[in-house]
């Protein structure tokens, strides 16, 4: 299984509204960066994913699963065919008991290189084994 991070502005997406969704599932669409997008075309059906609250909270507050690999983004209108950029599905696994923040991984000297640290910006991205274990150790979730 590999582990990743996945971010949404929460006044777009929240993780409220992934649990209020259908099945709990939905398509992680919209993403228009080409690392990012070749990240969610590495994305297997079983992996798990952080769901990272950006903006203003900057915050791990869940816990999704991969449940539909990468497959064209319908709303993308630049790309052709097969070369343009996709999306996933995920479903919500579960909440965080306590929020992770980007001050608290950063301050984790463990953590110095996970991506979040380095490229924060970055919209999908993987996370280690080791990263992942810690994260849910700090957020109170079985890893």
């Amino acid at each position: 299984m590999n582990y990743w991070l996945i971010k949404t502005e929460p006044g777009t997406w929240s993780w409220d509204d992934q649990v209020k969704s259908a099945k709990k599932t939905t398509t992680w669409d919209g993403v228009r960066n080409y690392q990012a997008n070749n990240f969610m075309k590495a994305m297997k059906k079983g992996d798990r994913a952080f769901f990272y609250h950006s903006v203003n909270e900057k915050r791990i507050v869940g816990v999704v699963q991969i449940v539909k690999e990468h497959e064209p983004d319908p709303s993308d209108k630049t790309g052709t065919p097969g070369k343009g950029f996709g999306m996933v599905s995920v479903r919500a696994v579960g909440a965080v008991k306590t929020a992770v923040t980007l001050a608290e991984i950063k301050a984790e000297p463990r953590l110095a290189e996970m991506v979040l640290v380095k490229n924060s910006r970055l919209s999908v991205q993987p996370v280690t084994g080791a990263q992942w274990k810690l994260v849910c150790k700090m957020a109170g979730v079985k890893p």
